[in-house]
């Protein structure tokens, strides 16, 4: 079950702009923005001032410029003279007006728009007290200006009167405007500049890296484990990834262990049922052999004593003799049920396999006889058959279980073969018979399965030498023969140390 999130609502989604992008704008380029503006602000000021201060220097210019010939004008009385002067200001274009004035300040002569009378204000009496010029803004006929006052010098140095200069106040602003509204444009181009910069840089150079990213999650997300994102980007980005990477091969990694893991308790819990229902077969088929092994035996008991009576008949000697085969087909049976469901120890000692081989094959001629079958035995010469480490009486039952199946299956011949392999002895166990039946490598080893008609068989012969195999550290194959039936092979290993 994948886990839910919760949908969060961005108020800003619509605009296309993701939070990275909204991030860099409001920490990097606003900061950005700010300074540039306050930068422009400052140089505006300081811009005004300087224009301010240039426009003052020029009033003081053309004051100075005035001051000798109207001060020799007013020493001669010549008020033409005076007047031709003050008029000559308005050649420049940036005078509004000009007036001349005594110490006490009562205006003497004037051209253009300036002050009629400053005796009542406290400009003369500064200019005389100081002998400095002074500037200041005021209002004439409805109009602001601005006006520069100097002092006028007699032959003596003596202040004889003063000139007022003036110009609009606006034109000190007039220049300003123009440079600000400029400005401000500039800065605005700039901006705009700036952001559409920042945006396809930080698109380009991480945004669509970082998209990316997000659409390999997406994938992951979606339950496409399996998916790995590109290592593609910036450093920061490409590191990322490969930690998102890393991730997925470690949660892959973690998810296949614990599949092993319950497949392999699976298999562990059919395992222990198998051997829970195995067990509990063995302690019946134990019982069942147990309660069957007495009865058995007084029956045949009785049977050969019948036989030995001189008045049986031959028929009845015929009934006997049926009557004992049957009580022994049931007396291998029980002792097969014996092996299978009885604990073993296995003592392991170094013996002989000729006289293992020479004991299975002598137990089972009387059966070969009966059943008018041909054994081969194909050995290793005597002195390259090594002796092994085996329970001599556990593998004389596996190699007698082998060829009594054997048996059971040829036609006419059956083939022992014995060969060194490595570090294992192989003995073959081959008929002529049919072959292999239908069934798997494990069904065949299965107890009680068997692919014979109801009572020839309990499917018991294959599972003990299984379980023999298995006791000596070997291995039961079963496979095609060349004889056109089945070959049986038991890999005994020739290395195995002895216990007793």
């Amino acid at each position: 079950m994948s886990k839910k999130y919760p949908f969060k609502y961005d108020p800003l989604a619509w605009t296309g702009i993701s939070g990275l992008q909204r991030t860099v704008l409001l920490f990097v380029v606003l900061p950005l923005l700010l300074l540039t503006a306050l930068g422009i602000r400052f140089g505006l000021e300081q811009a005004s001032q300087f224009q301010q201060q240039r426009l003052k220097d020029d009033l003081e210019l053309i004051g100075r410029a005035i001051s000798i010939p109207i001060g020799n004008a007013l020493r001669e009385g010549d008020q033409q003279a005076i007047e031709a002067a003050l008029s000559s200001v308005f050649i420049i274009g940036e005078v509004y007006g000009a007036s001349v004035f005594d110490v006490n300040g009562v205006r003497l002569s004037a051209a253009g728009t300036t002050e009629s009378d400053l005796s009542r204000t406290a400009i003369p009496d500064l200019i005389v007290s100081t002998g400095q010029a002074q500037q200041g803004f005021s209002r004439v006929d409805g109009r602001n200006l601005f006006s520069h006052f100097m002092p006028l010098f007699d032959a003596g140095g003596n202040i004889q009167g003063l000139i007022q200069i003036s110009r609009r106040a606006s034109d000190f602003g007039r220049a300003l405007d123009q440079l600000e509204i400029i400005a401000w444009l500039a800065w605005a181009v700039l901006a705009i500049g700036i952001i559409c910069a920042v945006m396809l840089g930080h698109y380009g150079g991480v945004g669509r890296h970082v998209d990316r990213l997000l659409e390999h999650m997406q994938h992951v997300a979606a339950g496409n484990h399996a998916h790995r994102a590109a290592l593609e980007g910036p450093t920061e980005v490409a590191s990322l990834a490969r930690g998102l990477n890393q991730m997925l091969d470690s949660i892959e990694q973690a998810q296949q262990e614990l599949d092993q893991h319950r497949l392999a308790e699976t298999r562990l819990l059919a395992q222990l049922k198998d051997q829970e229902k195995m067990a509990a077969i063995g302690g019946m088929a134990r019982g069942v052999a147990h309660e069957l092994g007495a009865p058995l035996s007084v029956i045949d008991g009785r049977a050969r004593r019948l036989q030995r009576n001189s008045d049986t008949s031959a028929a009845q000697t015929r009934d006997l003799n049926a009557i004992r085969a049957q009580v022994a087909r049931l007396t291998r049976t029980v002792r097969q049920l014996l092996d299978y469901s009885r604990p073993s120890a296995v003592q392991p000692r170094t013996t002989s396999l000729r006289q293992i081989l020479d004991s299975a094959t002598a137990a089972i001629t009387p059966e070969l006889d009966d059943a008018g079958r041909q054994l081969e035995v194909v050995p290793l010469a005597s002195a390259q058959l090594p002796n092994i480490t085996v329970d001599p009486a556990r593998l004389e039952l596996a190699l007698l279980n082998l060829l009594r199946n054997a048996l059971q299956a040829s036609r006419s011949c059956l083939r022992v073969t014995v060969s060194q392999q490595q570090d294992y002895l192989r003995i073959d166990i081959e008929d002529d018979g049919p072959g292999l039946p239908e069934a798997t490598h494990t069904q065949l080893l299965e107890p009680f399965f068997t692919t014979k008609p109801p009572g020839e068989g309990t499917g018991l012969g294959l599972a003990i030498v299984d379980t023999i195999a298995e006791e000596h550290d070997g291995e039961l194959q079963l496979g095609s023969s060349d004889l056109g039936g089945c070959r049986a092979t038991l890999l005994l290993p020739t290395n195995r140390e002895s216990t007793a």
